[in-house]
């Protein structure tokens, strides 16, 4: 809120996931709308919005819901950005303000920003923040709090649009870092995108492996492998638009990965100790620093016992 005052009048978010479903109750809970319109395209999801009132006005209609709305928050897969997007510009009003929340940001402002009409301007967003679950029942106002939320201005983006989204994002609690769309990929693609690419492929070994029933690889699953699973737990249609958008800059860090994978394994097979020592002396202190930022907990069991458990980035 600015002054006491509502940032925006009607806000219409476009899609009724974890993080559409968290920005509506954030909306309502911080006081920054006047008017909160949920739009999903599925009536099962519309009924539990309607059921969990979160929103003052709930429409399977994404063109009705855009209709006189000062803030269009676009919370659909990547790869369905540009097709949202076209569908609803003739119905944005002049002035609006059209952001997203997707985990790729070039490719999203390539599908975007074209479809926009004049005076219509664009504000690139990405909440660093969700968990394993989709749907509205997983979401919760508080989700975004001490998280980091990117944006990515580009030639559609007015200044005075940018402040105002930041301003939306901060009054949820998170902290706002401005960036290069492609530099945002780069950076995602390594803090993000190809740990959940490794996760998906582990979990698969595992599953494949002959000589290991998969009762057992339930039953004896260690932290290590726990997290893995929880990662590779996360929405397969978000996940598969997000690789297929951010290709480039996820084959070179995937690139990078592999030559240090084969390093730590001429570790292994030469019985490199010092060597081994030493890398994970390093990555301990990333770990560390993780932790000083806020951005996780050092409590037993990464504290998923609390009320954020099983947070993931995304």
């Amino acid at each position: 809120m600015t002054d006491g005052q509502p940032l925006f009048g009607r806000v219409a978010i476009l899609g009724m996931g974890l993080i559409g479903s968290s920005m509506a109750q954030a909306a309502r809970h911080f006081g920054v709308a006047e008017t909160v319109v949920a739009a999903d395209t599925a009536p099962a999801v519309c009924d539990r919005v309607r059921a969990l009132g979160f929103a003052d006005h709930v429409t399977m209609s994404i063109t009705e819901a855009v209709a006189g709305a000062d803030l269009v928050v676009l919370c659909v897969p990547v790869g369905a950005m540009g097709e949202a997007a076209a569908t609803v510009a003739p119905y944005l009003k002049p002035g609006a303000i059209v952001s997203d929340v997707g985990s790729v940001k070039g490719a999203v402002v390539d599908a975007v920003s074209p479809c926009l009409p004049d005076g219509v301007a664009l504000v690139p967003a990405h909440p660093v923040a969700g968990t394993e679950h989709s749907g509205p029942d997983a979401g919760f106002a508080t989700l975004f709090e001490g998280r980091w939320c990117i944006l990515t201005p580009c030639e559609c983006s007015r200044p005075d649009a940018v402040d105002r989204v930041a301003a939306l994002w901060r009054a949820f609690g998170s902290n706002v870092e401005t960036m290069t769309a492609t530099h945002h990929d780069l950076v995602l693609a390594i803090t993000s995108h190809v740990p959940h690419l490794i996760a998906y492929n582990i979990v698969g070994t595992a599953a494949d492996l002959e000589q290991v029933t998969r009762s057992e690889v339930v039953k004896f699953s260690a932290g290590g492998f726990r997290d893995f699973t929880r990662i590779a737990s996360s929405d397969p249609t978000m996940w598969r638009d997000v690789f297929l958008n951010n290709r480039d800059a996820v084959l070179e860090m995937l690139g990078r990965f592999t030559e240090d994978l084969a390093a730590l394994q001429r570790m292994v097979r030469w019985g490199d100790g010092d060597g081994l020592f030493d890398l994970f002396t390093r990555t301990r202190a990333i770990r560390r620093g993780i932790i000083a930022q806020g951005q996780e907990t050092a409590a037993p069991d990464f504290g998923r016992r609390g009320s954020q458990a099983g947070a993931i980035d995304q």
